[in-house]
């Protein structure tokens, strides 16, 4: 996905159809000339968690009295050409969200995408993040919301009345599974009618890939290893015939929002997904939050357990917006101290920040104390797509296919490298 796009959706956001523009709250302004209100407009996906930003924007608003328009665009690969068409015709928002990591070199951001590199403020992120949000050394980007972790979450309440304890192994994991099939339970939750979410199993390996394989990462964007002949990463796309059996049966038809619902209700037990789902969570379920925990996928060696971790998506400035300071204003704003602080009075943070110097708060959700551990005892490893820029724009599909036993792990791995190698290509990588 980042990954991939932002990935949860708000109560805000479920009553906003695609491409519909709403003005945020607070009070408007900007006198530009003639007594007319500045307007800054917001490109969002509408699988985005806006409570933060949201916050945010009303801020900034009340502050320099000016009004932010908020659009809101189709999620996934649909969402992902809407970006590119809108860059390549010149009908772009002025500030947009959008992933950091793989997918940001394949919209040109030297060419359609403000330089934030010397900006004041660009000192102050973590590596994670200037990493994912840099292109040839260039910074484009500042960070939209917290890190996230890809990993389970599971159903706590559910685990305590069949006696489970968190798996520190895949073979661990499965028998969990199998107990929970044995009660009547769905042990893991497919909502593959949002085909994004279906990519998580095989992203969220990437610590046990590189526990295989350190220099996967390198050999993988140099052409040399493939998904197919490499057995660590193969591995991934083995873990979707092997949890296949424990799918909800209507795992085509149900939706990122319908997951939700069956993980708190305890029906559904697991769901491989990014740890930005907890405030939808709590958003829609304040009283159920407790009952939710994280775990990392598991690998086989019970001593190295990890989580696989995103560096959250970016906020970007349209290069050529006729707004372009009071865009960068926006930015500017948005990760300051003020805007940080907004931020958090209105949205529990569901990770660590990428802002040097910001805590989280005690009051933190459950499922983001589980991750905590792996972050302090330095068992985290970043997705595959922020060490490097080849993503295939067909894994969501792929993984659909494989997930629905229509065809192999080794077919699903043998054409996801192709399906790179095509992007490689095109981005000019020496090695293909």
């Amino acid at each position: 996905m980042k990954l991939l796009k932002i990935r949860t959706i708000t109560v805000m956001l479920l009553v906003i159809g695609a491409g519909l523009v709403f003005a945020a709250g607070g009070k408007q302004d900007g006198a530009s000339g003639g007594g007319k209100k500045q307007v800054l407009t917001f490109l969002t996906d509408k699988d985005t968690n806006f409570v933060g930003p949201q916050a945010i924007i009303d801020a900034f608003e009340k502050k320099y009295d000016v009004t932010v328009e908020v659009e809101v665009r189709q999620g996934g690969t649909e969402g992902d050409n809407i970006i590119k068409t809108r860059l390549a015709t010149g009908d772009m928002a002025d500030v947009f969200g959008y992933n950091t990591g793989a997918l940001l070199s394949a919209i040109n951001p030297e060419r359609n995408i403000l330089d934030l590199t010397n900006e004041s403020y660009a000192n102050n992120f973590d590596n994670s993040f200037l990493t994912a949000a840099s292109v040839n050394g260039r910074l484009y980007a500042v960070p939209w919301r917290t890190a996230a972790g890809g990993g389970w979450l599971y159903n706590k309440k559910v685990y305590r009345e069949l006696g489970l304890a968190v798996p520190r192994t895949w073979a661990e994991l499965l028998s969990n599974l199998e107990k929970c099939k044995a009660a009547g339970k769905t042990g893991v939750i497919g909502s593959y009618k949002d085909t994004w979410t279906s990519q998580i199993i095989v992203l969220a390996d990437e610590y046990n890939v590189k526990a295989g394989n350190p220099n996967f990462p390198a050999e993988y964007t140099a052409g040399k290893a493939k998904y197919a002949n490499t057995p660590a990463a193969l591995r991934s796309f083995q873990k979707y015939t092997e949890t296949r059996p424990y799918l909800n049966s209507d795992f085509m038809a149900t939706t990122y929002n319908d997951a939700i619902e069956i993980l708190v209700s305890g029906q559904g037990v697991h769901w491989p997904m990014l740890t930005d789902v907890l405030n939808n969570i709590y958003a829609l379920h304040p009283d159920k939050i407790d009952d939710i925990g994280v775990f990392g996928q598991p690998g086989d060696d019970p001593n190295n357990q990890g989580l696989t971790v995103w560096a959250t998506g970016g906020v970007y400035v349209y290069k050529n917006s006729p707004n372009l300071e009071l865009a960068k204003k926006f930015l500017e704003f948005y990760v300051s101290e003020e805007g940080v602080k907004a931020y958090i009075a209105a949205s529990k943070p569901d990770g660590p920040f990428h802002i040097k110097g910001i805590a989280l708060p005690d009051d933190v959700y459950g499922g983001v104390k589980d991750m905590l551990p792996y972050f302090n005892n330095g068992r985290t490893a970043p997705a595959l797509e922020f060490e490097s820029p080849v993503k295939g724009p067909n894994l969501e599909q792929i993984c659909v296919e494989v997930g629905s036993g229509n065809i192999s792990p080794q077919e699903a791995a043998a054409t996801y490298d192709a399906d790179v190698k095509k992007q490689a290509i095109q981005l000019g990588l020496p090695g293909w």
